[in-house]
């Protein structure tokens, strides 16, 4: 069986796989979901267009809806509106002749894309449509601006491991649509997944097998790469959750992916074949309790203000000591300084350029 070592190759490599996993603390966590048991799944930052200490954490309850926080980790709004599980942004998208940050989030409750748009001053979110997938069992989510046309799009995917991608239109009302532009399958369940702005690169993990490399394009076919797969072949331990960008100059940076089994987070190239560089784990610091089966993650190489001025990581903790299920944040230079050799802190990009 591939689970099961046979030999002390196998045995030495297991362990010399958790010893890669460098320790990193908390930085803070936010207050718990609003649903007891499995609930909280997946987050997104929004960040405020003037003042960046203002901006917000969008969470999944995938038991009832969106909860967004402040950057001190407080309930600011809870839209109960559905079973979301996955959550992604995006900036700028016109909608009734002024640009708009919209937010998307896969309803389990009726297998459709729920559509917000952010009220700015209030910090908040309001509905901005229903998109119905035609989908059994909606699941993981991300979104794509495509640099070559400047079209938004949706990627969503299912249990089942297949895959639409659906292109975002706006009404003369200011609703939101879409219209399906491909669909596709990795062949067994999925859900994490994640798409390069800048590159065109779309990265999706098949829970129990790998993460892929597809072109993001809506005409780029099914062609894809390998980037990594589960052990003892790879370096992640099933299932592959969460997947998330470090945006750094060019097209450097990382892919980061949430390695569930073994609750710690794998680093690689954004560039080239995406190599592999190492895992982190977050473990507990001043009152706050450590990451465990992690689920959805983002990441930002953006000062959000004092707390977060290198930038800033968020994952799902499927275990929060006393009360329902939270998301952990971690300033990115304790992430970057732990990783031997140490990362890129370069916190000048906004996701609003």
């Amino acid at each position: 069986m591939r689970n099961i070592c046979l030999n002390l190759a196998c045995l030495l490599g297991v362990v010399m796989g958790h010893a890669q996993a460098v320790s990193v603390p908390a930085t803070l966590e936010t207050d718990p979901v609003p649903s007891a048991d499995d609930a909280a799944d997946d987050a997104c930052f929004w960040v405020h267009p003037t003042n960046p200490e203002m901006s917000t954490v969008i969470g999944t309850d995938k038991e009832g809806g969106l909860v967004v926080y402040g950057l001190d980790g407080k309930q600011i709004q809870y839209a109960p509106d559905g079973k979301m599980n996955n959550v992604d942004i995006r900036y700028g998208f016109a909608v009734g002749g002024a640009p708009a940050d919209v937010v998307v989030a896969s309803n389990r409750s009726d297998d459709s894309l729920a559509v917000y748009t952010v009220d700015a001053p209030a910090r908040t979110l309001r509905s901005a449509g229903s998109i119905d997938t035609g989908m059994e069992e909606v699941y993981g989510l991300c979104m794509y601006r495509s640099a070559k046309s400047g079209s938004y799009y949706v990627f969503v995917n299912s249990k089942a491991g297949a895959v639409q991608q659906w292109k975002l239109n706006a009404t003369a009302d200011g609703r939101i649509t879409g219209e399906l532009a491909r669909s596709f399958s990795v062949g067994s369940q999925t859900e994490g997944c994640v798409a390069d702005d800048d590159t065109g690169v779309f990265y999706i993990g098949e829970e129990d097998v790998a993460i892929w490399r597809y072109g993001a394009e809506p005409d780029a076919g099914t062609d894809r790469i390998q980037v990594d797969s589960v052990k003892p072949d790879g370096h992640l331990t099933a299932d592959i959750e969460g997947l998330t960008i470090y945006y750094a100059p060019g097209t450097t940076g990382y892919l980061i992916a949430s390695s569930q089994g073994d609750s710690t987070f794998a680093v690689y190239e954004r560039e080239g074949g995406n190599k592999y560089l190492g895992s982190f784990q977050v473990v507990a610091s001043d009152g706050i309790d450590a990451v465990t089966g992690s689920d959805g993650i983002d990441v930002l190489s953006t000062a959000l203000g004092p707390r977060f001025a290198q930038g800033v990581f968020v994952t799902q903790d499927d275990a929060n000591d006393g009360a329902n299920q939270n998301f952990k944040l971690v300033a990115w230079e304790s992430i970057a300084k732990a990783m031997k050799p140490a990362l890129t802190i370069e916190p000048s990009r906004s996701p609003r350029r």
